[in-house]
């Protein structure tokens, strides 16, 4: 089977390599820069706690800051305040830092090969393969299983594939400062209003370095090194009346965002993903937490195209699940924004004291909440499956919780460890953890479990847990390996867990035959 080629080597691109050297898929990343990212503070990115392992990469922990809180202060009293506690932190890091990781984590697989200074200059699709032509390569052409573009707004693969990328130009701009300050605020991010530097949002980076964002007015012109700097001051100034504390400025620049959608995700054996697909970040949405998003999303069912058989519907899902949800998001940015800005006179004055829902509206992407931030849900795919005999606090669709699991061998470990690998069943078990694994193996629904994980078209991993919240005992959870629950289930019917295999093998089959159920 020949390789997955992946165009872009930003965080999309590598990251996937990594999630498909995972699943054991080789890739060839055709990487169009000459070398490493700039090292800009003034580019960061958040990730919220689904994405938190692509954090654990080793050289991240020094260049993270897990935030204990969020707040807003309107004219410097607290209006506002949501500590996290473990384990539903954000995590803030530099983008290049990031990309650095993901570069080195990538040149340490066997499966990944990187090709720097390569762009794509045209692409065919013939049967099987996808042919990708580029002038920098010496053999001139190369050949791929699939081709995944990850090259970034101004993606040559969605150009070539003659997809249009419909949407609006410069919705926001933010004038960004990246400072070294002892702030008193102990790892809190926070959202700062009224004061003399106007709106401010404050997100903690390690070492006494902080991000500032300020929204720029329509109109607002080149944002000059000396404006950026009275800004720095009159803002500071305001928190500390008068005399700003000593700092350092690190790094600054303005951010533009832009509201785009691809209008096809995929194309035969072509996807898109990350920026090539979409263009979000107004209002504290966060394109590289929506790029892992993808990956997380497109990896496993390339995967299990690339090992077993093309299994359409199940490479359809990642376009009708993934463009669905960044919709959402962006809607939910059109909407929130005349209601945040005062764009629309007449809708603005309509709000007037409504402060509160004002301020979550500016907080929600930063925090991981709402429809601006919180991670997506897919209840309408044809991979997810509504009971009607079994509840849990997760709704079909929607991102599981981390809970404690224990496998078959008896290892335990968290829920979260065990996702990007095969599908997952977890069965809710009172009183499993009292006793060793071989006692309950060949007990009660166990054998029959089991059974159905080897029904299931795809890779199946049978897991037990002491409990799930909202879930009564016995209640079988099938988890997929981005972390979504595709159904929650009794386990001791029969019924419902053969419906359940007969949908996913009509949906994702990748094996031939009829399938067989427990």
């Amino acid at each position: 089977m020949l390789p997955v080629i992946i165009a872009g080597a930003g965080p999309t691109g590598l990251a996937l390599a990594l999630a498909l050297a995972g699943h054991r898929v080789p890739t060839i990343v055709l990487d169009g820069a000459d070398g490493p990212p700039p090292q800009r503070l003034a580019r960061t990115c958040v990730l919220f706690p689904d994405l938190a392992h692509w954090a654990r990469l080793p050289g991240l922990a020094r260049e993270t800051a897990a935030w204990s809180g969020w707040y807003a202060r309107q004219r410097g009293r607290v209006a506002a305040h949501r500590p996290f506690a473990d384990g539903e932190a954000p995590l803030h890091l530099p983008q290049h830092a990031l990309e650095g990781a993901l570069r080195a984590a990538a040149a340490g697989q066997e499966l990944i090969r990187v090709l720097p200074g390569t762009r794509i200059t045209d692409l065919e699709q013939h049967g099987t393969e996808v042919v990708v032509r580029s002038t920098e390569l010496t053999e001139q052409t190369l050949r791929g299983s699939y081709l995944v573009g990850c090259d970034g707004a101004r993606s040559t693969v969605r150009k070539l594939l003659g997809v249009g990328f419909p949407g609006r130009t410069g919705v926001e701009r933010y004038a960004v400062a990246t400072l070294r300050a002892a702030f008193p605020w102990q790892g809190e991010g926070g959202l700062h209003r009224g004061g003399p530097g106007g709106e401010v949002t404050v997100r903690p980076l390690p070492g006494d370095r902080w991000r500032l964002d300020w929204p720029l007015p329509e109109g607002d012109g080149l944002v000059t090194p000396d404006a950026m700097l009275e800004r720095v001051h009159t803002t500071l100034g305001g928190w500390y009346e008068g005399e700003p504390p000593p700092y350092e400025l690190l790094d600054a620049g303005v951010q533009v965002c832009h509201q785009r959608l691809a209008l096809r995700w995929r194309a035969g054996r072509v996807f898109l993903a990350g920026d090539a697909a979409r263009l979000l970040g107004a209002l504290g949405t966060q394109p590289v937490a929506e790029g892992l998003r993808d990956v997380e999303n497109l990896s496993w069912k390339l995967a299990a195209a690339w090992h077993h058989a093309p299994a359409e519907g199940l490479l359809d899902s990642y376009e009708s699940e993934r463009r669905a949800a960044v919709a959402d998001r962006l809607r939910a940015v059109d909407q929130a924004l005349p209601l945040v800005r005062g764009r629309r006179g007449r809708l603005a004055r309509l709000i007037r004291g409504r402060g509160r829902g004002r301020l979550r509206l500016l907080t929600d992407g930063h925090a991981g909440d709402g429809a601006l931030g919180a991670p997506a849900r897919y209840p309408d795919s044809p991979l997810t499956f509504a009971s009607r005999r079994a509840t849990s606090a997760t709704p079909p669709g929607a991102a599981v919780l981390d809970v404690p699991v224990t496998a078959l061998d008896g290892t335990r470990t968290r829920l979260r460890h065990c996702l990007g690998g095969p599908l997952l069943l977890v069965l809710t078990a009172p009183g499993s953890r009292v006793w060793e694994a071989k006692h309950w193996l060949s007990a009660g629904l166990m054998p029959r479990l089991a059974e159905a994980a080897r029904a299931l078209p795809l890779p199946t991993e049978l897991l037990v847990t002491e409990a799930y919240p909202d879930a009564a005992a016995h209640t079988l959870l099938v988890v997929r390996p981005d972390g979504h629950l595709a159904a929650t289930l009794p386990g001791a019917d029969r019924e419902e867990l053969r419906g359940f295999i007969t949908r996913w093998h009509a949906e994702a089959d990748t094996r031939s035959g009829e399938p067989t159920a427990p």
